[in-house]
């Protein structure tokens, strides 16, 4: 990085999502000026009180435009790609996003001179995926290795925290339902990992040198299979619902009524993926080879799953960040 006297900077392109809040609050106490880049610079102002003012600078930079993105990443120390999406709204989303847009990425950072380059991908990330989501995210890694061979690539199972999408949409499903909870793919294994961790992966990979070049897979302590996703949440919620295991013919169904909704709750594509472990691959670098020490689910999700018991909860929120 540049010398103590001159300020290092930081673009975290998709900063104002999930990971990225979390992100930029490590970045902006490391005194990293950040740049974050996202289609809507109105919607991450409020990452603006976790800086001084003037440290946390939100600009528009969507990943379809090569300009503004080459504009985001110049004089950038570090530049960080979180962006990513689950569904398609239209056909081809995946490979605009997480191949055309790293590389649009990782292509601009190599032209800039930027020093480290991270590049948050996923664990289900294979060439050979049944899911358009796997290989459009491994087509992204490999486009990043080409343009950008020194860059850090780190791939996170489920990621989990107070705005998740995942621990809390079972709760808000298990709340809803009277009697039983549905369970798809139920022997497939996650390890759920937490944001906080995730975020501080990135900074670690960042100021690690030996991290360059490099790809770490982010797992949490704990491998759960669905099923047990499931009950967890249910205890954790305090609602007893027999889970009831649907049959595939049944899942189809489900699945082909979806698409005519605007969100769909489960699409083919997601259902494909859940056909498949996502777990970390036994011997591949991880959170001990960047120094750290993951949290587990117990320490985190009852927090903010609290809201979901009978009563509202009385548990205390999780302090952590």
């Amino acid at each position: 990085m540049r010398g103590s006297t001159v300020r290092k900077i930081a673009t975290v392109f998709g900063g104002s999502g999930f990971i990225g809040r979390y992100l930029v609050k490590r970045l902006a106490e490391r005194d990293y000026v950040v740049r974050v880049a996202v289609r809507d610079p109105a919607g991450a102002r409020f990452l603006q009180t976790q800086g001084r003012v003037g440290q946390i600078v939100p600009l528009a930079a969507s990943l379809g435009e090569a300009p503004a993105v080459a504009r985001a990443v110049a004089g950038a120390d570090l530049v960080v790609n979180l962006v990513g999406i689950l569904a398609e709204k239209k056909a081809g989303d995946f490979d605009r996003i997480h191949a055309a847009g790293a590389r649009t990425v990782a292509e601009a950072a190599a032209a800039a001179g930027v020093e480290r380059l991270v590049h948050v991908s996923a664990l289900g990330a294979d060439p050979a995926s049944p899911s358009a989501y796997g290989r459009s995210k491994a087509a992204g890694e490999a486009a990043v290795r080409a343009a950008f061979p020194g860059a850090t690539i780190l791939r996170p199972s489920i990621v989990f925290g107070p705005e998740d999408q995942f621990f809390n949409r079972f709760a808000a499903l298990g709340r809803m339902l009277p009697c039983v909870m549905p369970v798809i793919a139920g022997g497939t294994r996650f390890q759920p990992v937490y944001v906080g961790d995730v975020a501080d992966a990135v900074v670690a990979a960042a100021e690690r040198p030996e991290a360059a070049g490099q790809t770490y897979e982010l797992g949490g302590p704990r491998v759960m299979t669905m099923r047990e996703v499931l009950a967890y949440v249910l205890e954790a919620t305090g609602h007893r619902r027999r889970l009831v295991e649907l049959p595939e013919a049944l899942v189809k169904l489900q699945v082909a009524l979806g698409r005519l909704l605007p969100n769909p709750p489960l699409t083919e594509d997601q259902l494909r993926m859940l056909q498949r472990d996502n777990v970390v691959a036994e011997g591949a670098p991880g959170f001990a080879a960047l120094g750290l020490h993951p949290k587990a689910v117990e320490a985190v999700v009852p927090g903010y799953l609290a809201r979901f018991r009978p009563g509202g909860g009385r548990r205390p929120a999780f302090a952590g960040s």
